[in-house]
């Protein structure tokens, strides 16, 4: 199927899930993630009204922004962070989604230029204690959220994860559940929190079901993804 396809039949599943598990209308926004895809396939779902991108490498995202050059678009970074890529992300991207060093935010911070709105940040949660997927433990976020709020040019919306793969919905689901909770305890004392980025093409009912708010998809929306070197 072309991408125009892809994309109305995406929203149409978000759609009819949100109304499936109760969910407010429209209040799952999708992510498209467009890591390794040309600007020519961005620019055919920028044409279908997608406005929120999500890269994964600095290098490549920098090049796609200038490229494009569209001020509607909103960039979301969701890779991985190095120390030394903190300046170009913190002045091309409207979001980031990996934040679980406070190193990495403080260069954020500091680099976010003044002719910029606060840099949107999610913290990551390695939901599933994986040692090969970075993040923090939930029982670390509030502390790190305390230490976060001191950087001013940050602002944090809430909490990002992607679970271990299982097969099973109702597998699919725990995870995602425990992140629910936690987010609505943190909304409890910081009103500005309202962000879950949870969900995959694989996952993304679950996801919904259990209170995401930005669905991550690429591989759905885009077909399967060419593997190719790139620059980080």
């Amino acid at each position: 199927m072309s991408i125009i396809e892809n994309i109305n039949n995406l929203r149409n599943k978000i759609s009819v899930t949100e109304k499936r598990f109760k969910r407010r209308k429209s209040s799952v926004s999708l992510l498209a993630v467009s890591k390794t895809r040309s600007i020519e396939t961005i620019i055919a779902a920028i044409s279908q009204g997608q406005l929120h991108f999500g890269e994964n490498y600095c290098q490549e995202a920098v090049a796609k922004i200038e490229a494009i050059n569209n001020p509607n678009l909103i960039w979301h970074f969701i890779g991985p962070i190095q120390s030394n890529k903190t300046k170009q992300i913190s002045s091309y991207f409207d979001w980031v989604h990996t934040i679980d060093r406070i190193k990495i935010a403080r260069l954020l911070n500091e680099q976010r230029p003044m002719n910029l709105t606060p840099l949107n940040v999610c913290i990551q949660i390695n939901i599933s204690y994986e040692n090969s997927k970075s993040g923090i433990t939930l029982d670390n976020v509030d502390g790190f959220i305390r230490e976060l709020e001191q950087f001013k040019r940050l602002k944090v919306r809430g909490l990002m994860s992607l679970p271990a793969p299982v097969s099973s919905f109702d597998e699919q689901r725990i995870p995602f559940s425990i992140l629910k909770r936690k987010l609505q305890e943190l909304k409890m004392s910081r009103p500005g929190i309202d962000t879950l980025s949870i969900g995959t093409s694989e996952d993304m009912t679950a996801a919904i079901a259990e209170g995401a708010t930005i669905v991550r998809i690429g591989t759905a929306l885009f077909g399967p993804r060419n593997v190719r070197k790139h620059t980080s």
